[in-house]
């Protein structure tokens, strides 16, 4: 079968662009940073932590439970398994009725000193709400019109303020308390009361909340190409050059 000859010639491969050797190796510098950076920073704060649970928890374990009484080195994470099992233990004899019950007298002696109590009530509360798995707070992302108008932040979503709050806020709409975090620590920030009807709600997770925010922008959610749509775009992109090929040839004079 012959080839038609109208046929748009094929079209020749892009040339890539020459690099000098200096070009080069700035290339696999910022490689090398991107591949490696992210992996150091992770394990120098996973050894950070251990650490600083080892200085913590290592004073209160007896010589004769640790390693270093026995080898000739220090073992790093004893002082962190030491504190896990600890903390299970605790748990466990919490949950049973005599754990309860001290628990109970714990509080009731807390609850009596001034300064002692809203402070243990506030972290109480706290770390209820962040570890028990029942509570809604931080599990949805929205956006306010802050800090003027037409200039949005993204908000992480906590519950609703209660009846004493909600009476003394202005007007009859509901209001939703909402946590903006600040750039680059996500750990410090704003809160406030704001109407739920100015609240967008944003599908998005909080760990890419938190991405996007640590980043300053730079990473944004879901910025990963798509397979399926790059091979489209990228048959259209062909169609269209082998249509403007036939376009530029010259059509065949007429015979008469």
């Amino acid at each position: 079968m012959t080839p038609r000859d109208d046929a748009p010639a094929p079209l020749d491969p892009v040339p890539e662009p020459h690099t000098g050797l200096m070009g080069r190796f700035r290339n696999y510098f910022l490689t090398g940073l991107v591949v490696t950076g992210p992996i150091a920073i992770t394990l120098y704060l996973v050894w950070w932590f251990v650490t600083w649970v080892d200085g913590v928890v290592r004073p209160f374990v007896p010589l004769a439970y640790r390693p270093e009484t026995y080898l000739p080195y220090v073992v790093p994470g004893w002082g962190l398994v030491v504190a896990f099992f600890t903390l299970t233990l605790v748990g466990f004899l919490a949950a049973n009725l005599i754990g309860r019950t001290l628990v109970d007298v714990g509080e009731t002696l807390l609850g009596r000193i001034p300064a002692v109590r809203a402070i243990y009530r506030g972290l109480k509360q706290v770390f209820e709400t962040l570890f028990s798995g029942k509570g809604s707070s931080f599990r949805k992302v929205g956006l306010v019109e802050f800090p003027s108008p037409g200039m949005w932040s993204i908000v992480l979503i906590s519950q609703s303020p209660n009846e004493e709050v909600a009476r003394s806020l202005p007007g009859q709409e509901e209001h939703v308390s909402v946590f903006l975090p600040c750039s680059p620590n996500p750990t410090t920030g704003f809160f406030f009361y704001v109407p739920k009807s100015k609240i967008v709600e944003v599908d998005m997770s909080t760990e890419d909340a938190a991405t996007l925010i640590m980043s300053a922008g730079v990473v944004q959610p879901g910025s990963a190409p798509d397979p399926k749509k790059a091979a489209a775009l990228a048959g259209m992109a062909n169609a269209a050059r082998i249509a403007n090929a036939s376009a530029m040839q010259p059509e065949p004079a007429k015979v008469e």
